[in-house]
């Protein structure tokens, strides 16, 4: 049997990428397939970060290509390439920043912050460009969780730099004010400092800005929702009934504003001692599962209570730096994957390529 390029492509469309349950043809990751005799080479690019399961798509693809008769060489070159994906309709959208993922929680105390970070951290981990927008203008955290201090910088007066920290772009209104200092605000104040530190900060081509948006579903949130241009929102809960029950509110907020639902992260969901490894679910149990089911969204993922996430974070070493490797980071890491994905099989942005028609008398 000779090796055609149309055989190729018989074969990659039988060949299913295990993180998006989709081949790779009707995918359009297979690209530029060239067969010279028996040889064969063929670029995957996958639309969203991979870095940590890159070996093992390349690997996926290249036997199954090895297993047609005749086959000689086999060359699978891999990529990932991050595009635009649309936001709400009427809403003006962010140079240099893709993809904005709105992190939200119907109440505090849920673990939204610590998702938030790890979650930036995670898709950097995987090999994108990475911002993190500390939403919450009341009780700013991230500072101290990236372990940054000092204040942004301006090079044209006009707008800010903004602060890096293990290799992701963060701002927040932690960088403008001393640690001490309440927020004695109302909403419109709140909302216009927020859209400021969104659109006067020079974000450098991010493939997604995670924002962390303060806990809550009043006015303040539904207004950023409104004027934020958002990819997607995450959800993040408790196990526990009256987490819920605010979870709940805070999803049925994006639907209002037609920002898609990426997923729900449910954070504690179980304890293990550190001194006899019992396991316990403190919380309850299967409340972010039968949400998910309830809404048709997607269980991202589910995090224990664990001490060292606490102790990490508010050490300025989150858990996806301080242990890379680790059970814990290998979950922030997977949900990463999950929302990138969601992200990449939504519709694409084209706006920016489109050229402006212009009417001249002559």
């Amino acid at each position: 049997m000779a090796i055609t390029e149309l055989l190729i492509q018989s074969t990659l469309k039988i060949c299913i990428d295990p993180n998006t349950g989709k081949d790779f043809i009707s995918s359009k990751s297979a690209r530029n397939i060239r067969v010279n005799g028996s040889d064969v080479s063929v670029d995957i690019v996958l639309g969203y970060p991979a870095k940590s399961v890159m070996a093992d798509v390349q690997a996926l693809v290249s036997m199954a290509l090895k297993e047609l008769p005749n086959i000689g060489n086999v060359t699978v070159n891999m990529s990932s390439r991050i595009v635009a994906h649309k936001a709400q309709q009427g809403v003006t959208l962010l140079p240099n920043v893709k993809n904005i993922i709105a992190v939200a929680s119907g109440k505090g105390g849920v673990g939204k912050s610590t998702t938030s970070v790890n979650l930036a951290l995670a898709l950097a981990a995987e090999g994108a460009n990475v911002g993190l927008l500390d939403a919450d203008i009341y009780g700013p955290s991230q500072p101290q969780m990236l372990g940054i201090s000092g204040r942004p910088e301006s090079t044209d007066g006009k707008s800010m730099d903004p602060m890096l920290a293990h290799g992701i772009q963060a701002m927040s209104i932690g960088f403008l004010i001393d640690n001490d200092t309440p927020m004695v605000w109302r909403g419109p104040m709140v909302t216009g400092a927020l859209e400021q530190l969104l659109r006067d900060t020079k974000w450098r081509d991010l493939d997604y800005l995670v924002i962390d948006l303060p806990p809550g579903t009043g006015d303040i949130q539904l207004t950023l929702a409104q004027k934020i241009p958002v990819t997607g929102a995450i959800i993040v809960t408790t196990p526990q009934d009256i987490a819920l029950l605010d979870a709940r509110k805070g999803l049925k907020m994006f639907e209002k504003v037609s920002i898609p639902i990426l997923g729900i992260v449910e954070n504690m969901s179980t304890h293990i001692c550190s001194q006899c490894g019992h396991e316990e679910h403190i919380f309850g149990t299967g409340g972010g599962a039968l949400m998910s089911k309830d809404y048709s969204v997607d269980l991202l993922g589910s995090l224990p209570l664990d001490i060292k996430i606490r102790e990490q974070s508010d050490g300025g070493q989150p858990t996806v730096i301080a242990d890379p490797n680790g059970p814990i980071a290998t979950i922030y890491k997977k949900i990463a994957r999950a929302a990138a994905i969601k992200i990449a099989n939504s519709s694409q942005d084209h706006s920016t390529k489109f050229p402006n028609i212009v009417i001249q008398n002559s």
